[in-house]
């Protein structure tokens, strides 16, 4: 089991606002909670990353970009253009969604390819590099050929889910990424996660980073849960 002071599981979350109407007072409120609650990551869209940037700048809470997002169907040196101008722009974290089509039809040269480049291109700005597998359109035959590619290729992350589709994490998808696709890999798990019950599962499950908009309920949750138990620590 591994012990977790609240500042430590602070540091596991994305905070995130993807909405396509967000405005920017929204995306501000977002970053100033994060600081405050010291949250490891904003996790928006490209767009906002240089007002993220602006707004987070001094801090360690880094800008999160989500590239060919929800869907990931645009080409590969779109979703490189799109990361290189994120980062550009400000972003210090990349999200990226693989394309389905092409993991349907089972052409894992080229999603092996456009894994590579943009872990490459990310590694070369020196940022994280996440990849999104969306697991809820997924068999389990493509989820373990998507981890074998991970495994191989070396990004950061692994991501069950964009929050965007039919379904989101689960324990049971956490642990079979972490099973399957070795240990300089982490796994991300997102969408559809809004209390402290699901957090702590996931985490315990072997997630390290948890992508959420609930971060704030959730972490106000566990402050209550160690002081009412007397606990500086949680142990999962």
């Amino acid at each position: 089991m591994t012990r977790y002071a609240l500042d430590e599981l602070c540091r596991l979350v994305d905070h995130t606002n993807l909405h396509a109407d967000a405005r920017e007072a929204d995306i501000l409120r977002l970053c100033d909670e994060a600081r405050r609650y010291h949250f490891a990551m904003v996790a928006v869209n490209p767009v906002q990353s240089a007002l993220c940037a602006s707004a987070l700048a001094g801090t360690d809470v880094r800008v999160g970009a989500a590239i060919g997002f929800p869907l990931g169907q645009v080409s590969v040196a779109a979703k490189v253009f799109e990361t290189k101008d994120a980062l550009a722009s400000g972003a210090s974290e990349i999200d990226y969604v693989v394309n389905l089509t092409q993991v349907k039809e089972g052409r894992w040269d080229y999603v092996a390819d456009e894994m590579r480049q943009m872990v490459t291109t990310c590694h070369e700005a020196g940022v994280l590099c996440k990849v999104i597998f969306e697991n809820c359109y997924l068999g389990l035959e493509e989820k373990l050929a998507l981890c074998q590619i991970a495994r191989e290729v070396g990004p950061d992350f692994v991501k069950t889910s964009t929050g965007f589709g039919s379904g989101g994490a689960t324990v049971e998808d956490v642990r079979l990424m972490v099973a399957n696709v070795g240990e300089r890999v982490k796994v991300k798990a997102a969408g559809g996660i809004r209390d402290a019950d699901s957090f702590l599962a996931l985490v315990a499950a072997g997630a390290r980073r948890i992508g959420c908009s609930a971060g704030i309920p959730i972490m106000e949750e566990l402050h209550r849960r160690l002081d009412a138990s007397g606990a500086a620590c949680l142990e999962l």
